[in-house]
């Protein structure tokens, strides 16, 4: 059986009356790239510096390639990590800030290993530049360059484009992701952006409080999420009430709706419905559920905020030349193919 490069298990870790990761579980296996999804404080980066070796967990273990390593220092974990002020050498060329770590390499395999990750990251040809010459995207590949030279089990990365701006952050996202693919690299990539962690990983895992609350593919996590919170976190989301029908289907304010839920349901169950923008289309008609209630333009898209004749309120997402205005009557017809999430009240 497959051993994971990385296994926590009941991972905790307090400071004071303050507990900042609360017995998670987490395994990591070859090749796979997991993100770990939540708002700042959350614990996010506290359990991946237990992984690295940063903070001693207060209890539970974490083993590396199926050796305990709860207690060894970072330089003994064989993982590498990037974070997202770089923590490059300003006083050292490019490629000394790479050979930094492969120290124990001779002179010509140290400038072979330089020279085949300076081209893995597309800078070949900048080796002899200093951090302050480059530009902020460039810098952030040369510290994951540097990550990557001593060949770790695992690439660790702490929101590593938080510094970038949108497109240049759009760029890198896909670059370090061809970078770890191409090798082949385990990785576990923590982020407070819900964009950045469905493009990049196999598998989520959406933390609150400390706690790792649900993980799973994206797809799950975005189209099935465990409960409302999670929902909240993970995407543009509205909720309506609903009552479980003898057939199975709920009854809500747009119509009959498929639904499952976390916990079962059973007919005259009051539910809450979970909606996606992208879950529904609008068709005018005056004597439709709602109205129009306000537009927001975002370029690419149009948001329309409807507001139901029951009083609850959806948003539905449309293409940018929607002409449909405020004060429209519209049907709310649901596209979804899948099943909706339903959680019990």
């Amino acid at each position: 059986m497959e051993t994971p490069v990385i296994r926590g298990r009941a991972l905790t870790k307090r400071f004071g009356d303050t507990l900042a990761v609360d017995s998670v579980d987490l395994d990591v296996w070859p090749g796979e790239i997991v993100s770990i999804l939540g708002a700042s404080g959350c614990g996010k980066t506290t359990l991946l510096r237990l992984v690295a070796g940063f903070e001693t967990p207060t209890s539970g273990s974490v083993h590396i390639l199926g050796t305990e390593m709860s207690s060894a220092p970072p330089d003994k974990r064989g993982l590498g990590m990037v974070v997202q002020e770089y923590a490059l050498f300003p006083h050292m060329t490019v490629e000394r800030n790479i050979a930094f770590g492969l120290q124990r390499l001779d002179d010509s395999r140290r400038a072979e290993r330089v020279a085949e990750v300076l081209e893995l990251v597309r800078l070949a040809g900048y080796g002899r530049r200093y951090p302050y010459e480059l530009s902020g995207g460039q810098q952030q590949r040369v510290a994951l360059a540097r990550t990557l030279a001593p060949n770790p089990a695992a690439a660790l990365l702490d929101e590593p484009f938080s510094n970038l701006d949108s497109s240049m952050r759009q760029r890198l996202r896909a670059e370090v992701e061809r970078i770890l693919r191409s090798h082949r690299m385990s990785a576990i990539f923590v982020t407070h952006d819900r964009e950045e962690a469905f493009a990049m990983a196999d598998r989520v895992g959406v933390m609150v409080d400390g706690r790792l609350l649900q993980i799973g593919a994206p797809e799950e996590i975005y189209h099935f999420p465990a409960s409302p919170e999670i929902a909240g976190l993970t995407g543009a989301c509205d909720f309506v009430p609903g009552i479980v029908r003898d057939d199975g289907g709920v009854d809500t304010p747009i119509g009959v709706l498929r639904c499952i839920a976390s916990e079962g349901l059973a007919p005259g169950q009051s539910v809450s419905v979970l909606l996606h923008p992208d879950d529904l289309e609008l068709a005018p008609d005056a004597e439709g559920q709602g109205i129009v209630a306000s537009r927001e333009f975002r370029g690419d898209e149009v948001i329309l905020n409807v507001l139901l004749d029951s009083g609850d309120s959806v948003r539905s997402r449309r293409r940018s030349y929607s002409r449909m205005p405020a004060g429209s009557g519209v049907r709310v017809v649901p596209v979804r193919p899948i099943p909706f999430a339903a959680y019990p009240l």
